[in-house]
């Protein structure tokens, strides 16, 4: 059969173009081409090809995301490759970098190639499986980099964790930059963080003890701020440490999940001073700031930040200092949550909340949407005919109708993890169907009325 479809009367979006009334031919899992009206009258014809009628959605590259859990091996009640693929492709990506914090950690190119092998069998996503900067986040062994190879292995991060050993992270980043590694940088000073723990475990006892009334919930919000304070010292800590020990090692850095402007602004001045250094910014610290109730009880690592933040996050997005948008898409089951860990399912709403508060709100442009969530990560992970819709190459797409607006329910999600702080808030930009290598692998209930 033939491999071949044709999506017609469709916006084409991407870094580069904003192209209203066009068509686009794919065939044989790459973009063919884009059909001016005659040759799209030929196409038409061709009772082989899949016609799909866009009536006005647009279609842009499928999202790339820098930062995922889907927590295999070690923790599939949360969820596993095919649950994680399943939900990659629901919210328009076809590409996810995996983080190693798994059960046995991945410090091994053998076992990264495992589960790269597992979602190619899927055929819903492609994904890297990342591997630990130290073997089993020992904190001091760092041999296993010198086995591998960056085709396999681009990224290598202690996601969860941080090397606290500065000669160990320095000699690590020095592999790295040998191998064209990147090195993912979870920032977060080990020993502050350990010092603001008590102050949340302290919030989420007096929540569950005391049923949550006015007064235990001032009590609790004030515990978590005095934890949230002493996190953002954290961040912003070895983000300095980091950006200095990757000038030296001469390696490529990519700080997760960014969420203060001091370190915002100190990821610029180390660019300026010719570090290697690009960063991401989640759609959670971007949709919503974390200094008060109810917000401040979605318990993430870093957790969500000051308004203030909020805002210098979006302005880095808006004026290029930020390089992409990443989920840290982080599932844990409903007693996980109730329990206190951090973090939550993102995959299938960061496109929508992204576009409803980046687009809709704050006027970012989607050419400079497409640019954060695709063309930029396939620029830091290398990957030469992905992020951008041209001719040859890959026929990995997603369509969305950006006027419909719709609620998030978390049990409807396809990932295992069904908690999500967007729980029934109105998003606009509705995923309607995903092509990964020029295959339908997700389209919305109603997507046949396209």
């Amino acid at each position: 059969m033939r491999n071949a479809v044709v999506i017609f009367n469709a916006r084409l979006v991407d870094a580069t173009m904003d192209k209203k009334n066009a068509a686009i031919f794919l065939e044989n899992g790459k973009i063919k081409e884009f059909p001016d009206k005659s040759a799209l009258k030929e196409i038409l014809k061709d009772d082989s090809v899949l016609k799909l009628d866009a009536k006005g959605c647009c279609v842009l590259p499928s999202f790339i995301d820098m930062h995922s859990h889907f927590r295999d091996p070690g923790f599939t009640q949360k969820e596993d490759i095919e649950s994680g693929s399943s939900a990659a492709a629901a919210g328009g990506f076809s590409t996810c970098v995996l983080m190693p914090n798994t059960n046995p950690v991945v410090s091994s190119q053998e076992l990264a190639e495992f589960n790269n092998s597992k979602a190619e069998k899927l055929g819903l996503c492609k994904v890297f499986q990342s591997v630990s900067i130290t073997e089993n986040f020992d904190g001091k062994t760092t041999s296993h980099l010198d086995r591998l190879e960056r085709a396999k292995v681009p990224v290598i991060s202690e996601d969860g964790k941080e090397v606290c050993d500065s000669s160990v992270m320095l000699g690590a980043m020095k592999i790295a930059a040998k191998k064209k590694i990147v090195v993912c940088c979870h920032c977060e000073d080990p020993f502050l963080a350990e010092s603001a723990r008590p102050f949340r475990k302290a919030a989420l006892e007096i929540l569950a003890e005391n049923g949550g009334g006015s007064k235990e919930k001032k009590e609790a919000v004030e515990k978590l701020k005095a934890a949230d304070s002493i996190l953002a010292c954290a961040e912003d800590a070895a983000t300095f440490r980091n950006l200095r020990l990757a000038k030296d090692a001469g390696c490529h850095i990519h700080l997760c999940h960014v969420s203060t402007s001091a370190s915002v602004e100190a990821a610029k001045k180390a660019r300026q001073e010719g570090v290697d250094v690009t960063f991401e910014i989640t759609p959670h610290h971007i949709f919503m700031s974390g200094g008060k109730a109810p917000e401040i009880f979605n318990i993430v690592n870093p957790p969500l930040r000051s308004e203030s933040d909020r805002l210098a996050l979006i302005q880095a997005l808006k004026n290029g200092d930020a390089d992409c948008i990443a989920t840290d898409h982080a599932p844990h089951t409903l007693q996980d949550k109730k329990n206190g860990s951090p973090g939550f399912s993102g995959l299938e709403t960061a496109f929508s909340a992204c576009y409803t508060m980046l687009s809709r709100k704050f006027g970012i442009s989607l050419k400079r949407l497409s640019q954060l969530m695709s063309a930029n990560p396939a620029k830091i992970l290398g990957l030469k005919k992905e992020g951008l819709l041209k001719e040859g190459y890959a026929a990995n797409i997603v369509v969305v109708n950006l006027d419909k607006c719709w609620i998030v329910r978390g049990a409807s999600f396809m990932s295992r993890g069904k908690y999500t702080p967007l729980e029934g808030k109105k998003l606009f930009g509705a995923v309607e169907a995903t092509f990964f290598n020029g295959r339908l692998v997700f389209h919305a209930p109603d997507f046949s009325s396209l």
